[in-house]
């Protein structure tokens, strides 16, 4: 798409998001009969309140998204997380509480510490429940059916309100375990965690790792025995935050000359240490996935020259400037700590919320599927209009759909194999009709995205492009 478009992104943010729960009617195209289960995507869905509006994309109220499929048809449900922010801020009538890119005379923190969180990010099932997830806090349990919230989730009580916690919790398809981290921004002594949670939702191991500086990291991945994280120089200082009463978003500071590295940690071994790999100075926010091969650990991310968190602002001018990112292939070899060799795909269009078949989270695979900016490199606003299919064996990307002119994709392209069949994969994406105020929900075949959609999912209001996804069999 062209970038002369973009004016339609105000229809994309700035509306009223409304709570629904209805059977899809209209559905058009062929729904596989094995796709059974409910998918689910959590993303900001409120940027206005009584005037005032968020600068950020970041700040919105998370907001989750359920589609239920089953052998009657499909049910659709939206729903706000109702966390402590959003009720204080519906009780007052207006924004309390200072954001991740918006702050403002008077705004408040928690325990004048911290965010209050819009958990906003992402959502997951595990250990038999939903769990909605922000940065830096303890997720939320939800309803997994009405969404509705039930209220903070601390894993049996081994995490506190204090935990450094992270939003991108990743499920090891061989154990079923649950992975997460977090960073301790200590000004003199900063600390990754890493933690490991069993099927009851117990923590079986918590691993602390020194920093050298106060990454800002929003991902990571993991393999059979190892983690793996790209610490990118774009730095976290929360002296200015809480002394300057400024926005995370003015907090950080890009420092390429302090360099970017890759961080490789045992999940499980007691005696092997730790150790990093330096790379390039670029940017990474989002792996790909990461898997070991004959001694060498094998770690994919998007890697762009400059951080994202930028081009999300103000709201709705986004990705005015954004610079070009591609898939890249790091593989590192264990024995001698160093880089074996370097991958790089010649796609460069701003790729981001890469996803993968589940069945294959820190295990060799070939695929993944990601959501381009097809206006990259041209001025003004944009937003992604391209679902592609990167093969590491075609080298590439390896196929492409392409919305039309003034329509925008939304949401992790969940990939989700048939059981029964893994050469089968179903890919769902939202669509974004702004001139028409409308929102429709897309299946592809996974491996045929040029074909279009094998189906279409119309609904009866708009919705917010949102975040990161995630699909449970039923």
């Amino acid at each position: 798409m062209a970038a002369d478009n973009a004016p339609l992104l105000e229809k994309c943010f700035l509306f009223d998001a409304i709570e629904d729960s209805y059977e899809v009617s209209g559905i058009t195209g062929r729904i596989p009969e094995w796709l059974r289960g409910s998918y689910y995507m959590n993303g900001p869905a409120r940027f206005e309140r009584a005037g005032q509006r968020y600068n950020h994309w970041l700040d919105g109220d998370g907001m989750i998204c359920a589609l239920r499929f089953t052998d009657q048809g499909v049910r659709f449900t939206n729903r706000f997380v109702e966390t402590p922010k959003l009720r204080d801020e519906k009780a007052a009538g207006h924004f309390l509480y200072r954001s991740f890119g918006t702050a403002f005379p008077g705004d408040q923190l928690l325990r004048n510490v911290m965010l209050e969180p819009p958990v906003n990010v992402s959502v997951y099932p595990f250990a038999g429940k939903l769990l909605a997830f922000g940065e830096q806090s303890l997720p939320l349990e939800l309803d997994p059916y009405t969404l509705e919230t039930i209220g903070e989730y601390d894993f049996n009580g081994s995490l506190n309100g204090v935990s450094p916690f992270a939003a991108h919790a990743k499920i090891d398809p061989v154990t079923g375990n649950l992975l997460n981290f977090g960073i301790s921004f200590s000004a003199t002594q900063p600390m990754l965690n890493v933690y490991e949670f069993d099927l009851a939702g117990e923590l079986i191991r918590r691993r602390r790792h020194p920093l050298k500086h106060q990454h800002s990291v929003h991902d990571f991945g993991f393999t059979a025995n190892y983690v793996t994280f790209y610490l990118s120089p774009l730095l976290m200082d929360f002296q200015r935050f809480w002394a300057e009463g400024i926005s995370v978003m003015e907090s950080l500071s890009w420092e390429p000359e302090k360099g970017s590295r890759i961080l490789i940690a045992p999940r499980y071994s007691k005696t092997e240490q730790a150790f990093t790999v330096e790379v390039d100075p670029c940017y990474c926010l989002h792996l790909i996935n990461s898997f070991e091969e004959e001694g060498r650990v094998i770690v994919d991310v998007l890697e762009m020259d400059r951080p994202i968190y930028g081009e999300y602002q103000p709201v709705p001018d986004l990705f005015q400037t954004v610079s070009a990112c591609r898939p890249v292939r790091f593989i590192i070899d264990i024995a001698t700590q160093s880089i074996a060799d370097k991958i790089s795909m010649a796609y460069d269009k701003a790729p981001d919320f890469p996803a993968v078949d589940a069945a294959l989270h820190g295990i060799s695979y070939d695929n993944f599927w990601v959501l381009g900016i097809g206006a990259c490199g041209l001025p003004g606003r944009k937003f992604f209009d391209e679902l592609l299919k990167g093969s590491w064996k075609a080298g590439d990307v390896s196929d492409r759909y392409v919305v039309a002119s003034g329509e925008y994709l939304g949401g992790e392209p969940v990939c989700i194999m048939n059981p029964e069949d893994p050469d089968e994969a179903v890919v769902i994406v939202i669509r974004c009709i702004p001139a028409e105020g409308r929102s429709e929900y897309l299946l592809f075949d996974g491996h045929a995205l040029s074909d279009g959609p094998i189906a279409t999912l119309p609904l009866r209001h708009p919705i917010h492009a949102g975040f990161h996804t995630s699909f449970h069999f039923e």
